[in-house]
């Protein structure tokens, strides 16, 4: 029986590794699993699961810390009651810590690892990513700031004048993305609704917006943020869903899915996310224009600034330090290491796409 277990865990772990290295190594085999294979997977378990209201992944989560508790305190008893050795319960648990570990790994790769491979959404697009003036950025800049302002002024607030955003928000992110479908076939097809995580203190605590589970094939986000931001996270969020797993990209992506809404709260969180990293990327290279251009920003957007900030403040500490450390492992891990192309990912595509809209 054990060898058999042993076999099996084998199996699997050579499965989920050979599927890697393949995605790695094999010119266009992780395309052809993300336009071929992958969607199976979203049409199946994310359409079975999308109906549910709640986060199947989290629950899954909390279910298994208590189970692995209770296997844990079980294994106690038995040892301390002289029912099973303390070495034969130690190799029970290594084997399903392994098998456990290789399932998880080959679900993994299944639901969005391969993804990590597959070609760029700027190289489907069209897009040529290069480097870009200074003088780009600033009119980059300029033009967001002047969507920005147009926008700020039609969106919900609350009473203290903060960005807030209706009940309809999951079904319009998905009509959002679904639109941007019609003009990139690549993006076409379905999406499940994105789902709230319940105790999202447990995202605000790792400063993280949203979550996509390759497991089950959901689109979570913390419900707690900001209004303005919410928008777009919903989008970078179900990006994922159709295998472009480069969180830069899939902000990109978002992007346009939110300033091709008719919801002005989803416009608004478009341009004014778009304006927070290409203003971040004209600091560095002239802070002098970048406060010259901020200064013109509307008020009701430097309050959505303001409060944005003041609520991320409050989950200072080393749990949002040791977060930010393992997901920046996890993405390199996964190569999302551009190096230094210009200004980042997410403004170049910006500074790219904004080339391709001019005569």
């Amino acid at each position: 029986m054990k060898k058999k277990q042993w076999l099996l865990i084998g199996i699997v772990w050579a499965i989920a590794l050979l599927l890697n290295v393949a995605a790695r190594s094999v010119n266009g085999f992780a395309e052809w699993y993300a336009t071929g294979v992958y969607p199976f997977w979203v049409n199946t378990v994310g359409r079975l699961l999308s109906p549910l209201p709640f986060s199947i992944v989290e629950f899954l989560l909390y279910g298994s810390i208590l189970f692995v508790l209770f296997v844990f305190l079980r294994g106690i008893f038995l040892v301390a009651k002289g029912r099973t050795r303390l070495l034969s319960a130690v190799h029970g648990a290594a084997r399903r810590v392994a098998l456990t570990g290789g399932i998880l790994l080959l679900v993994f790769t299944l639901g969005g690892g391969i993804n990590y491979q597959r070609k760029t959404f700027g190289e489907l697009a069209g897009f040529l990513i290069e480097k870009s003036s200074v003088e780009e950025l600033k009119a980059l800049c300029e033009e967001l700031v002047e969507a920005v302002n147009r926008d700020a002024r039609h969106v919900s607030r609350n009473d203290e004048g903060i960005c807030i955003v209706g009940s309809g928000l999951r079904g319009e992110a998905v009509e959002a993305m679904m639109r941007l479908g019609e003009q990139y076939s690549f993006l076409d097809g379905y999406y499940p609704k994105p789902k709230p995580i319940a105790i999202s203190d447990i995202l605000s605590y790792q400063k993280v917006t949203g979550i996509y589970s390759p497991f089950t094939l959901e689109a979570n986000y913390n419900r707690d943020i900001p209004g303005y931001n919410l928008p777009h996270t919903l989008c970078h969020e179900l990006s994922h869903l159709k295998g472009f797993m480069r969180e830069d990209e899939a902000n990109f992506i978002s992007y346009l899915a939110c300033i091709g809404s008719d919801v002005p709260e989803f416009v608004y969180s478009g341009n004014l996310t778009a304006f927070v990293y290409a203003g971040n990327a004209l600091a560095g290279a002239d802070a002098d224009a970048y406060w010259e251009i901020r200064s013109q920003l509307a008020e009701e957007a430097e309050m959505d600034l303001a409060y944005n900030n003041w609520f991320w403040q409050q989950f200072e500490g080393p749990v949002a330090e040791a977060a930010t450390q393992m997901n920046n492992t996890y993405l390199k891990a996964n190569s999302q290491s551009d190096g230094t192309k210009s200004y980042g990912r997410m403004v170049d595509l910006l500074l790219a796409y904004r080339r391709s809209n001019q005569p």
